[in-house]
């Protein structure tokens, strides 16, 4: 074998491993358990009280595009700072790419503001 194909091969058997020891647990635990159902153990478990109401639950649909936007510029901190980090070795072409991100980014969050969707109402 060539250099760096002996080194995927250590990548190989060390995923194959990892694998391994996180699914032995969970199937041995599977076929060792005693199996015996009851009604109360599909309940959903609330602090030891007995259930109030629906477990479901219906949302504003605020929430999911405030957590939408909030994941959008998450990621874009997260490309940024590797970003600025080496920002002197990656010379113009990285700066005009990295610009057009941020526009489109900006066009993003101009879009939502604009449609209101940031407004709590």
């Amino acid at each position: 074998m060539t250099g760096y194909s002996w080194h995927y091969t250590f990548i190989g058997i060390f995923f194959l491993l990892v694998t391994i020891f996180a699914a032995l647990p969970l199937i041995a635990s599977k076929v060792l358990r005693p199996k015996k159902p009851s009604a109360g153990k599909q309940d959903p478990y609330e602090c030891g009280l007995d259930k109030v109401g629906d477990a479901w639950i219906q949302f504003k649909i605020q929430y999911y595009l405030y957590a939408l936007v909030f994941i959008v510029f998450d990621v874009e901190v997260i490309l940024i700072l590797p970003w600025a980090v080496v920002f002197k070795q990656l010379g113009v072409v990285a700066f005009i790419e990295m610009a057009i991100f941020l526009l489109i980014l900006s066009l993003g969050l101009v879009y939502v503001w604009r449609k209101r969707d940031l407004e709590w109402y």
